[in-house]
């Protein structure tokens, strides 16, 4: 049963609708222990989950919390059903996260969307606009562009002259497409993102610096997702093409001529210098980046902070920096930590010879 009638609620879910535990556990194909009348409205962790609250215990290590919770439905895996703890009503299920993932729509807040333009918004006379395309107010779109249909352009957006743009993008506020550049189907671009911008390309020429004039295109393909204030330049002689379902966070930077692969992982404050090759799959960790003209196989990881400046194989975790093979670093690490301690005694004694 699904309801509408519940105030929202302070934290996790919006409380836009309810949802009995007899449903919960038909969706995601559970079973059902307890009350099958009880009506949930929002998501909580085990610690902060209140009586109208779904939850989810994951593991023993959060046994503690599962004791005490007020949640009123708590998803489990069959080796946590029998877990004592305050919750009497739960789902058991094989993954209680992914079951938890596929239940959050129900719970998050639809963001209102004001059909057709807004009188503010400044739309030249050669721009094409498909079905349902929505214009927030002072949006700016540009001679040549075509925007795809069920499309969202938000407030105070610009899309460049020649730009196109799939059906179902969606802009944020201050969100900036710069001129040609091709987003795909269900692109999404955060607040203050900008995609298609000249790369960093200068070149010193007879004592003065001189830019180097980008004629490459940006290109995000089919469901490319870019965080708040992230850049990604369109390419100087070469494409910028970023792959199909790839994710960046915020803060992101790739620069010109980049290529990347389908289904791709950027975690914030990533930097990706010019001309590098990253493959399908590839996942970069916070504050990682490589330096350009460098290769990354399909199915690499590179942990948080590391800085890749050669190429790095197929598959394989690479940390630290210079970044290498994440288990030769690992024994890098451990091997200073015993030098250090092997060190104390060397300075001690040196330090009794120099008193004598």
């Amino acid at each position: 049963m699904l309801s509408g009638s519940h105030p929202p609620q302070a934290y996790g879910g919006d409380g836009q609708v309810s949802i009995t535990a007899a449903d919960v556990a038909a969706r995601i194909d559970g079973q059902l222990l307890g009350d099958p009348s009880v009506l949930v409205r929002g998501v909580a962790p085990l610690d902060r989950a209140g009586p109208d609250d779904l939850s989810f215990f994951t593991h023993g290590r959060y046994g503690k919390w599962f004791a005490t919770s007020r949640a009123g439905l708590v998803l489990v895996s069959q080796e946590l059903a029998e877990t004592e703890g305050v919750p009497s009503t739960r789902v058991i299920v094989a993954r209680p996260m992914d079951a938890m993932l596929s239940l959050l729509a129900l719970f998050r807040h639809v963001e209102p969307r004001a059909a057709g333009l807004h009188p503010t918004a400044v739309i030249a006379a050669g721009a094409v606009l498909g079905d349902g395309v929505t214009v927030d107010a002072h949006a700016v779109i540009e001679d040549g562009v075509v925007i795809g249909a069920g499309s969202w352009i938000g407030a105070n957006t610009s899309v460049g002259a020649h730009s196109t743009l799939g059906h179902d993008v969606r802009l944020f506020p201050g969100a900036v497409v710069y001129p040609r550049t091709e987003l795909g189907d269900r692109v999404v671009l955060h607040a203050g993102a900008q995609v298609g911008r000249d790369g960093f390309g200068f070149v010193p020429l007879q004592g003065r610096i001189e830019r180097m004039p980008h004629v490459g295109r940006c290109v995000l393909e089919h469901d490319v997702e870019v965080g708040a204030n992230s850049c990604i330049d369109r390419g100087s002689v070469d494409d910028t093409i970023i792959g199909a379902g790839t994710k960046l966070d915020s803060l992101v930077h790739i620069a010109h001529n980049v290529r990347v692969g389908r289904g791709c992982f950027f975690a914030a404050h990533v930097g990706i210098a010019g001309s590098t090759r990253i493959g399908d799959g590839v996942q970069f960790g916070g504050q990682s980046g490589c330096g350009g003209h460098v290769t990354i196989g399909a199915g690499a990881t590179i942990a948080a902070r590391g800085g890749v400046i050669g190429d790095v194989p197929a598959g394989e975790t690479w940390s630290g920096f210079p970044a290498r093979p994440h288990k030769e670093q690992m024994r890098i690490l451990a091997a200073m930590a015993r030098l250090g301690r092997m060190l104390r005694p060397l300075e001690r004694l040196l330090a009794r010879q120099d008193k004598s």
